[in-house]
């Protein structure tokens, strides 16, 4: 059987038209009857760079008995001038996590995917220890099982403690190999607890991969990258779904 995480994760296009632009991650969350797509803000736009698409396609299965049957789904991001997703924004600045909503009726009617929920975010009384061991489920440079259209899993530790904004912003540090593409993914961590095993995602959604980090007094030849990377809190998401 597909382990229900890998069904959770969905590859992003970004088009300008009908010219491709980039390749990033993306997951699906469920807020009751609605269904939404969870990605980083920068790939939806970035001023900086001039990246400006005006729709996203992710690949969806089609069939659960058969991981090669997929097909692409589109999703536009304005209508009549105005753009269709939620970004996130507190006292420190913009947030890196942008949701856009999926109308289910537009869905192929055998889609086979799983979604994330606020069941799946850190409860109350769950702590988690610096240098747990995590994972980041995604599409570096686009790569993938282009034949069963999965994800890749990389290993990530959590690299400061988690629930302080890392510099008063509001994201945490993870310890990991992470490649462009990857923005969007969901950094997550398997539940331990008893029962966990009977839940058809027995995973904690704890952020979303943004960006790496690296110092900007490094001498690029004496010095390696710092291997660290910024990941938004997921609880971001309960504001961003609301009606």
């Amino acid at each position: 059987m597909i382990d229900s995480l890998m069904l959770s994760v969905a590859r992003i296009i970004t088009l300008a038209g009908s010219q491709v632009l980039t390749n990033a991650s993306g997951f699906f969350f469920a807020r009751g009857e609605r269904l939404f797509l969870v990605t980083s803000r920068h790939v939806l736009i970035d001023e900086p760079s001039g990246h400006h698409p005006d729709s996203l396609e992710i690949e969806v299965h089609t069939d659960a008995a058969n991981m090669a049957s997929s097909t692409g789904f589109s999703i536009p991001l304005y209508r009549d001038g105005g753009s269709l997703w939620r970004q996130g924004l507190d006292s420190a600045g913009e947030i890196d996590v942008a949701v856009i909503e999926i109308e289910r009726s537009a869905l192929p009617s055998a889609i086979a995917y799983q979604a994330f929920g606020p069941e799946h975010l850190l409860q109350p009384e769950e702590h988690i220890e610096v240098g747990a061991q995590l994972l980041v489920v995604g599409f570096p440079l686009g790569f993938h099982d282009s034949l069963h259209h999965m994800p890749v899993v990389r290993h990530a530790m959590l690299a400061t403690f988690f629930g302080l904004r890392f510099q008063g912003l509001g994201y945490f540090l993870t310890d990991a190999r992470t490649h462009r593409g990857t923005s969007g993914a969901p950094v997550v961590m398997r539940v331990v607890h008893p029962g966990a095993e009977q839940q058809v995602l027995p995973w904690r959604l704890l952020g979303i991969h943004s960006a790496r980090l690296d110092q900007g007094s490094r001498d690029p030849v004496l010095d390696e990258a710092l291997g660290l990377n910024c990941t938004w809190y997921a609880d971001i998401l309960l504001t961003l779904t609301e009606r």
